[in-house]
């Protein structure tokens, strides 16, 4: 349960680590003369994403969730490589990524890296979508993996994306 915490520990100071980076990027893209879409819904992810670290760690801890070697260790190779993943969408995005929605208009839209696939529509969002799943169930909580699975596509098809997919018309 230990490890789990510090794991989870980590992926939150990883997360202040992106905001970090976020907010720089934000302040290039409104020097730039960027606009920002769908405010609204923001602080929203903030908290779900907030409380799948909590949720993980509570569930874990309350319900004295016990760790399967064999689930165990294929979702921390599937947390690794989200991570892995979230920083190749960054990478790609440049200073484009951000945890907002701010597009500058007239700039080019991005189609490197995981946005060269015109049938991968979001990538950053399955990424999310397999760490949210995955993170939780390092040590089996589950309750945590579905409860953040639904909320997470509840939240990215009806509000993030379509937000997303607004502010992208910019770019064509």
């Amino acid at each position: 349960m230990i490890a789990f915490t510090l794991l989870v520990l980590a992926t939150g100071f990883e997360r202040l680590y992106e905001l970090r980076v976020s907010i720089r990027h934000a302040r290039i893209a409104f020097a730039q003369g960027g606009k920002e879409f769908g405010q609204a819904h923001f602080p929203w992810m903030v908290v779900l994403h907030t409380s799948l670290l909590f949720g993980a760690v509570a569930e874990v801890w309350l319900l004295d969730r016990p760790f399967i070697p064999v689930l165990g260790w294929t979702m921390v190779v599937l947390v690794v490589l989200s991570q892995a993943g979230r920083y190749w969408v960054i990478w790609a995005l440049g200073w484009q990524w951000n945890t907002r929605v701010i597009v500058v208009p007239g700039a080019a839209r991005v189609t490197r890296g995981p946005y060269r696939f015109p049938w991968l529509a979001h990538p950053n969002y399955w990424i999310v979508a397999v760490e949210g799943i995955a993170l939780p169930l390092v040590h089996s909580a589950w309750i945590t993996a579905i409860v953040f699975t639904v909320l997470n596509a509840v939240l990215l098809l009806g509000f993030r994306i379509p937000a997303e997919n607004r502010a992208l018309e910019m770019l064509r």
